[in-house]
């Protein structure tokens, strides 16, 4: 058996529960990639598997933070942390917020019930609880806010910057890009910056920019001719929703009424304080996402999904949240001419197990032993490149050229 005929063994590419296989299986996936960016309505929800390479994942977090604490932490948090029994952070929060819950409860209890020395000394557990819970939580704010110039985060910047070059340029009379991520971290809005590229993230104003969802309904224009009320999108845009907050939002009073403005930040550095507004890996999670700015951002992604001839791109994404999940299967049950296109193989997750023609599975090894539903294979092989939408938005521009033109070659 050829090599070729051995590669094909490790790519899978499903439609609902058909897989489609073949020699030219690759080719295949790449052409339905390419036939799905060209419809009207395109979503991204990036995971933290895209920025993988450059933000450690919890297990990975957790070693480290394991080893840094025994240089920097008290003894009674040092006590604490090495009697949880868990090998990442998500389960090791979990533990600390039910033992925080309990402890609560229990210094609540009345007087008459609980002797004071018993409450007090709840108390003192659930002060170094806390303070085990903000260490962490610290710890792990500073491994999200890497500094976006080292060595480490270059390439996965030019990951970025390359997939926003692949994915913005589009034919006038499809929408705009919506890029939904459940990442903290910069490296969207740096990438776009660093491109030029025009972005909504919600948030406008001068010298402080605050957050107001009305502004998703907002989009960019340029006049056609400055003699006529006429105007078109803009090529350069994209929207950008951080559905779990960001390293540089803060919750802070003022005018707006939100209250969330995005601060400029420097990585690599501690958190310095005040109140930032990201959801962090906890059992508090879902619940938290109820509340503003969280639940505007989700309101928009379960409205966007709902645009007719739409299609959802999943990078990265672990199905780890519900919420987002659950919106996602509403979504097929109320939306027919949508696509789903997960990369990855996730077999636990309910969405693989359906058999839906409108969803797409991607996942496997190349040749050369690539994974081609990590970040980089994606956006360097598969996506199709900017040239080629050039060339298709450039027909679609002549037919509609033909459209205005008479048979003896007269305009209309």
């Amino acid at each position: 058996m050829s090599d070729k005929a051995n590669t094909q063994e490790f790519i899978s590419f499903y439609q609902g529960g058909e897989k489609i296989g073949g020699s030219d299986c690759l080719e295949k996936i790449k052409q339905k990639i390419a036939e799905l960016s060209n419809v009207k309505n395109i979503h991204f929800l990036l995971g933290a598997g895209t920025s993988s390479s450059a933000i450690p994942s919890m297990k990975k977090m957790q070693e480290d933070i394991s080893s840094e604490m025994c240089k920097a932490a008290n003894s009674s948090l040092i006590d604490l942390y090495k009697s949880i029994k868990s090998d990442n952070l998500e389960k090791t929060l979990n533990i600390l917020y039910a033992n925080k819950h309990y402890l609560e409860g229990c210094i609540e209890i009345d007087n008459s019930q609980v002797e004071t020395e018993v409450k007090d000394n709840g108390k003192n557990i659930k002060n170094t609880v806390d303070e085990l819970i903000k260490y962490i939580q610290d710890q792990m704010f500073l491994k999200i806010n890497i500094d976006l110039s080292c060595t480490t985060a270059t390439s996965t910047l030019d990951l970025y910057k390359n997939f926003y070059q692949k994915i913005v340029l589009r034919n006038k009379d499809l929408s705009r890009v919506n890029v939904f991520t459940t990442n903290n971290d910069l490296f969207n809005e740096k990438a776009l910056d660093n491109l030029n590229i025009n972005y909504n993230n919600g948030f406008g104003g001068g010298h402080e920019k605050v957050f107001n969802p009305a502004r998703f309904r907002y989009t960019f224009s340029k006049r056609i001719d400055p003699n006529l009320e006429k105007f078109e999108p803009i090529e350069n845009m994209v929207y950008l929703y951080k559905l779990h907050g960001s390293i540089s939002w803060l919750e802070k009073e003022g005018n707006s009424l939100f209250n969330i403005q995005e601060i400029p930040i420097t990585g690599g550095i501690p958190k310095a304080g005040g109140n930032h507004v990201l959801i962090y890996p906890t059992p508090l999670k879902q619940n938290q996402s109820l509340g503003s700015p969280y639940s505007d951002l989700i309101r928009e992604f379960q409205t966007k999904l709902a645009l007719p001839n739409s299609v959802l791109f999943i990078i990265g994404y672990s199905f780890s949240d519900e919420h987002l999940n659950n919106i996602i299967y509403q979504t097929l049950a109320s939306n027919s001419s949508i696509s789903i296109v997960i990369f990855g193989k996730y077999a636990d997750a309910p969405l693989s197990k359906i058999n839906d023609s409108r969803i797409y599975r991607i996942f496997g090894e190349n040749s050369a032993e690539e994974k081609i539903h990590y970040f980089e294979y994606i956006v360097n092989s598969i996506l199709p490149n900017s040239d080629e939408n050039k060339d298709k938005i450039l027909i679609d521009s002549f037919i509609e050229a033909l459209k205005g033109v008479t048979k003896d070659g007269r305009a209309q």
